[in-house]
């Protein structure tokens, strides 16, 4: 045996679902922690755990030096990186070979190789993998590769060389654009990747992306397993993941498969890794980079294998023999998976940080929940907002979706903002239902969903509210007697001032704004659940009731609703007022503007990054920059002052 006892260098779910396999495999484990994921779930789940630094992720879970002490300091002999911060980095695994620690994934040279999208797809193009045209070359002065756009053709897609996840990525329909999207790519891409390294690519407009599952082991064995679906995306970032692919025929599935094998063979491949392709409205495919880790959306293709791809990885990596062969392998069913984020489809999907206040996964037969979250916990701005992934298994596709809209629905966070109704909004589209979708769905099919807009509270929505708060407020003798008295009830909702008068009796709440009244009655109120019937329907919410501060699990899964009553009546506020704040926590990555400046209203001033998203801050007046008062580097907090425009 060549390890007994695997440290996971991650976080979040995807160290608690490792962990999980392997102590099914008989493995010791250990987890690692920063500052901010000291009471975290994946510490609590592992036999043993280190501290590996500050909640800055290049002083923890990025730091080579403090993971191999970790290993050294409790004796692991293997190491699972997860996906994300080191699961990609040859030193990293370069490292743990150099110490004697199994590095559970392939070797160095293969993820230095399949790192650079450049020189990956030098290489495949040599394995006769079809690949899209376009510019893979060493020379990356910004003007040589603007006239090597103009030889490709429009549209197309500016890539970084080391990227993922659609950051250093520009689409460019004209010539008069290339230079502005060269730049930010770069840009972005040395910021994200510390590598400014671009390749350019003709478009492939509206395709599907099409993922193939690859294992290979030290014996020289290689098999697919099969396909998955990733093309309902948001900004290149994957939002729906499904196996098998909709469109997919026995005929492509093979060629496909044989195509990211022969990719897994051309670098000598060890593990399990993602052989990503383009497939147009045709039929025909194209590399686009391979992954040289576990995939996030690993689950939907266990749910139809009924294979632990973790088990596999543990079990090449201690030297043994892939469990199957491709004959062997069989596809069952279908499989969906989303990812729950904690961020604000309203604004823009911005990342949302602070107290977790309930989570409480969905509990279905053949839903799966992979998640990192305690009931109670904290979405921190130093990592990925990712709160869960929900999966769910049926025998047809229809099963599947159907279920897994119902699945999110169940699942209950309150306390931060996230994509939960955008989510079960987007599953229950007609198109997605069909299986009718591309890469370009959502921006053609799903900018005016209701999810991303503003919405108006029902009065039902609001009686319930005042229960709640008449409830909290009284003592259960006065509730009882049955005693009406009108009262006023001022509740805040986002930016509206709400003024109801409230009349309860006995378990009936009457409330009513304007000339509009609803009425409720209250079933039973326990365990953070109201159960109420109105206009003879009888409801059910998940709440939180925090002070003055009521976090409803309705509309968009955390409605916030304030008992403002007895609060100081809030001073308004300016708009356009030239003192420009952080929307978020965050790092400040580039300064635009310098003190004098004379700047426009809507003009970017600087750019701001969280949990891997950049978000420009614009000036809200036309004037002068007279005060820069956050620096480039610096974590500022939500609310933050960062600079100051003087009105012109």
């Amino acid at each position: 045996m060549k390890f007994s006892k695997v440290l996971v260098a991650n976080r979040g779910e995807i160290a608690v679902r490792v962990m999980e396999t392997a102590k099914a495999m008989g493995y010791q484990t250990v987890a690692v922690y920063s500052d901010a994921d000291a009471n975290a779930r994946h510490v609590q789940v592992a036999d043993e755990a280190v501290y590996i630094g500050a909640s800055k992720v290049s002083e923890s879970y990025l730091s080579i030096a403090n993971i191999i002490e970790a290993c050294q300091k409790t004796g692991a002999d293997a190491v699972h990186p997860g996906y994300g911060f080191l699961s990609e980095n040859t030193d990293f695994a370069q490292a743990c070979s150099d110490h004697g620690i199994t590095f559970i994934g392939p070797n160095a040279a293969a993820i230095h190789l399949m790192g650079s999208k450049r020189l990956s797809k030098i290489a495949m193009i040599e394995a006769g993998v079809p690949c899209v045209p376009g510019y893979e070359g060493d020379q990356q002065d910004i003007e040589y590769l603007a006239e090597q756009a103009e030889k490709i053709g429009f549209p197309l897609m500016v890539k970084a060389s080391a990227g993922g996840g659609g950051r250093g990525m520009r689409l460019v329909h004209q010539a008069v654009d290339v230079l502005e999207a060269l730049k930010t790519a770069r840009s972005e891409a040395e910021n994200a990747f510390g590598s400014g390294e671009l390749i350019i690519e003709k478009a492939v407009i509206a395709p599907r992306h099409v993922e193939i599952q690859v294992f290979g082991d030290t014996h020289g064995h290689y098999v697919y397993l099969f396909e998955r679906d990733c093309s309902i995306q948001r900004r290149h970032q994957k939002v729906v993941e499904e196996a098998p692919c909709p469109v997919m025929t026995p005929e492509l599935r093979q060629k496909m498969g044989e195509a990211a094998v022969a990719a897994a063979k051309a670098c000598d491949y060890i593990g399990a890794g993602t052989v990503e392709f383009l497939l147009d409205q045709s039929g025909e495919f194209y590399f686009l980079e391979m992954n040289t880790r576990l995939q996030v959306e690993h689950p939907v293709t266990e749910m139809i294998t009924g294979l632990d791809l973790v088990e596999w990885q543990l079990r090449v990596a201690n030297g043994e023999t892939l469990p199957l062969q491709q004959h062997e392998l069989t596809l069952n069913g279908h499989a969906i998976e989303v990812r729950l984020y904690a961020e604000d489809p309203r604004q823009d999907f911005l990342p949302q940080t602070g107290k977790v206040l309930r989570w409480q996964p969905a509990e279905l037969p053949n839903v799966r929940i992979d998640h990192g979250m305690l009931e109670q916990g904290e979405i921190s701005p130093f990592y990925d907002p990712m709160v869960a992934k929900v999966i769910a298994y049926g025998k047809t596709r229809q099963d599947a979706i159907r279920l897994l809209a119902r699945a999110v629905d169940d699942c209950v966070l309150l306390g931060v903002n996230s994509n939960k109704q955008f989510l079960s909004n987007l599953l229950r589209h007609p198109i997605i239902v069909a299986g009718d979708t591309n890469t370009a769905f959502i921006q053609q099919h799903f900018q005016d969903d209701v999810s991303l807009h503003q919405q108006v509270l029902e009065l039902e929505t609001l009686a319930v509210a005042a229960a709640l708060f008449t409830q909290q407020n009284q003592s259960n003798q006065a509730w009882q007697t049955g005693v009406s008295v009108p009262f006023p009830l001022r509740l805040k909702y986002a930016d509206q001032q709400l003024m109801l008068h409230v009349q309860s009796n006995h378990h009936q709440v009457t409330v009513q704004l304007c000339d509009q009244h609803a009425t409720v009655d209250l079933i039973d109120i326990v365990d953070g659940t109201i159960v109420y019937q109105a206009n003879g329907i009888r409801r059910k919410l998940n709440y939180v009731l925090d002070q003055n501060q009521l976090y409803l699990d309705a509309g968009n899964g955390n409605i916030v609703i304030e008992n403002s009553t007895y609060a100081a009546p809030e001073a308004a506020e300016v708009i356009g007022d030239g003192k420009i704040r952080a929307p978020m926590d965050g790092a400040i990555v580039n300064l635009l503007v310098n003190v004098g400046d004379t700047v426009s209203k809507g003009q970017t001033l600087l750019v701001l990054e969280a949990m891997k998203i950049q978000q420009q801050i614009k000036s809200d007046v036309d004037g002068v920059v007279d005060e820069l008062i956050g620096q480039v580097g610096q974590q500022v907090k939500k609310r933050q002052l960062l600079l100051n425009v003087s009105i012109a």
